[in-house]
């Protein structure tokens, strides 16, 4: 009996088979390409972004010894694209969460902000979904024939995903309440919240249950069709897989950025320091809350690093480079390629490396990176103890397979970090599909099949802790122009 879990990533897509105890036993990956045709924008392209996934599951199903008894999907959350309901085919580029084009959109709204932020829970950014899909319906033409030939789906990447493979054109709660279009606390999309953005809801998927008997997938090119039982938002497929399951539990998911979750319960969340409430994730009608904040670059910071900069071959070139340093050597580096996320919210920031002198090495500023990527992190852990108690941090991603990293996270946290084997994310969505399909009673139970396999303590002290974290807000305060504290 096997469980397949697909993680539809903002760089790629990771197609994994497991065990009925969550094990991992082969899995596959395709890369799909982000392109900038200008500044701020970033886009893919939507039947790429189906072929490979189609073709990282048809690699398992071929090679599968075993029967697939369920299927969770997850995906890259607020990126968005508008599709046509008759023939499929795309009538835009995916528009990638990265992407800032919809500030725009979001600068003549001033006047809903307060009535939109109040509703959504969620500030005033592009990041979301709702904007962009609001720049979709004005700037492209295909997007507006569709409209008026009453042609015209729209929705995050796994709608299009599900729609394309036989499963229905839906999502589920966990990623209507990225999109900006949900309000904290009922089902589905807010009308108010459409009408404001200008969004027709007849346009948008519908609304289910993130675990349960969601439908079928199946592809001409594989030899089976799939149960699908979950299905997500990548960053709480993550939550799932990190074992944060139970309110208190924290984890941070090392990827294109860093995005932090802790678990709050079945109470609608009202976190404060710049945090976002969110849906974890909706199971027999029961919603579960999280709250978030994230760090839009960090793998992204290295990958531009090395190949715009040249500083090395590829990130993990870099990071070992940075363990020749045994110090920043007074250089900065704020990871904002995308802006900065929470917890102040700055779209208009821009990566800064500073500090640089005579003396200076390139081990210095790749340790930098590693360090400004850690203090980001930090800044969402202060913020997020505002209102969850953070004893640890459950980690995953590539980027945790650097011990350096490892180490100077559990140092400006002040806090052990525990690290598992697995992907969390392509685990999360394994294990809410065999919840969904009752191969496992429930996600706690499923929690208990996640075992640690590294944990790091902090080697600094409080007051190491609060002189260097003192010191990087200066620098980012200078950096993006915040005020004084």
């Amino acid at each position: 009996m096997l469980l397949l879990g697909i993680d539809e990533g903002t760089t790629g897509v990771k197609a994994t088979l497991f065990d009925e105890r969550l094990q991992p036993v082969r899995e596959a990956r395709r890369d799909k390409v982000n392109t900038h045709p200008r500044p701020g924008w970033v886009e893919q392209d939507g039947n790429e972004v189906l072929r490979a996934v189609v073709e990282a599951v048809a690699e398992l199903l071929e090679a599968a010894d075993d029967e697939v008894v369920a299927c969770g999907l997850d995906h890259q959350g607020e990126s968005v694209l508008a599709w046509d309901a008759e023939t499929g085919a795309p009538l835009s580029p995916v528009v990638v969460w990265q992407d800032k084009r919809s500030q725009e959109v979001l600068d003549r709204m001033g006047a809903a902000e307060e009535e939109i932020r109040s509703l959504s829970g969620l500030p005033f950014d592009p990041y979301f979904s709702a904007a962009k899909l609001a720049w979709l319906l004005e700037h492209e033409e295909k997007v507006q024939r569709a409209r008026e030939a009453g042609t015209l789906r729209m929705g995050t990447v796994d709608s299009f995903l599900c729609d394309r493979l036989g499963a229905g054109f839906a999502t589920d709660n966990s990623t209507a309440s990225r999109t900006q279009l949900h309000r904290l606390g009922t089902p589905g999309f807010d009308e108010r919240l459409c009408e404001l953005f200008g969004v027709p809801i007849d346009v948008l998927p519908e609304v289910r249950d993130t675990a349960g008997s969601l439908g079928t997938l199946r592809h001409q090119s594989w030899p089976l069709e799939l149960p699908l039982c979950g299905q997500v938002v990548d960053q709480q497929a993550a939550l799932a897989g990190a074992g944060c399951v139970v309110p208190g539990r924290v984890k941070a998911t090392y990827g294109t950025g860093v995005f932090v979750l802790g678990h709050v319960g079945d109470q609608v969340p009202a976190p404060s320091g710049g945090l976002l409430p969110t849906v974890a994730w909706r199971i027999d009608g029961r919603m579960e809350y999280a709250i978030d904040g994230g760090v839009f670059a960090a793998g992204a910071m290295l990958e531009w690093m090395c190949r715009e900069l040249g500083m090395t071959e590829n990130p993990a070139a870099l990071t070992e480079l940075a363990r020749a340093a045994d110090d920043n050597g007074g250089a900065r580096v704020l990871p904002g390629l995308a802006g900065v996320g929470a917890p102040w919210w700055k779209p208009e920031a821009r990566a800064v490396i500073a500090g640089m002198h005579g003396g200076t090495t390139r081990a210095h500023v790749a340790r930098a990176a590693l360090e400004g990527i850690a203090w980001r992190v930090a800044d969402v852990v202060e913020a997020m103890r505002e209102t969850v108690e953070v004893s640890s941090l459950r980690v995953d991603g590539g980027l945790t397979n650097e011990p350096l990293l490892l180490q100077l996270q559990a140092d400006t946290i002040g806090v052990r970090v525990d690290a598992a084997g697995a992907d969390a994310t392509v685990l999360g969505a394994a294990a809410l599909g065999a919840v969904g399909a009752g191969v496992i009673p429930s996600l706690t139970e499923a929690a208990e099949l996640l075992p640690i396999d590294r944990s790091v303590e902090p080697q600094q002290d409080d007051a190491w802790r609060t002189r260097e974290h003192e010191r990087w807000h200066a620098f980012v305060r200078a950096a993006v122009e915040l005020p004084q504290a």
